[in-house]
């Protein structure tokens, strides 16, 4: 049975999972600075140990209202192929273990726009997470 280790964090009420080998590390907020002609939820850019990392409010890019940053707001610093992105998010919250055989497919419920970001749901106890799909939330950055 093979086994994904995932950071979980929250945005609003929900949880969800990026694999942790995607996730280069976890950052507290910083100031970020503004770029012109950017999609709104692109906040701007940080400089982070001499790297100039792209900033995604992911509150904005799920459609969620925008909420004020908190002690518990992180920006969680993603790798994909050659390029960095910070995620804003409400709060990092665990690194976990799951069995590949728990991931559900995305509910038929789901909205179009936010099922593509989706690769799937699992159930832990009582908790639900949303395992995202990286490439699908950045590859639409990329336009």
């Amino acid at each position: 049975m093979a086994e994904l280790k995932v950071i979980v964090f929250q945005l609003k009420d929900e949880e969800y999972a990026i694999p942790v080998q995607q996730v280069r590390s976890i950052e507290k907020i910083q100031h970020i600075t503004r770029v012109p002609r950017v999609p709104k939820y692109v906040k701007g850019v940080i400089n982070l140990r001499g790297v100039v990392t792209p900033i995604i409010d992911l509150r904005m890019r799920f459609g969620l209202e925008e909420a004020a940053f908190s002690d518990h707001t992180r920006v969680i610093i993603v790798a994909l192929d050659d390029m960095e992105v910070g995620f804003i998010v409400d709060a990092a919250n665990d690194v976990v273990d799951i069995s590949t055989e728990a991931i559900e497919p995305p509910p038929e419920v789901v909205d179009t726009t936010t099922a593509e970001y989706i690769n799937g749901v699992v159930k832990i106890g009582k908790r639900l997470f949303i395992l995202l799909n990286l490439e699908k939330v950045l590859k639409t950055e990329k336009g």
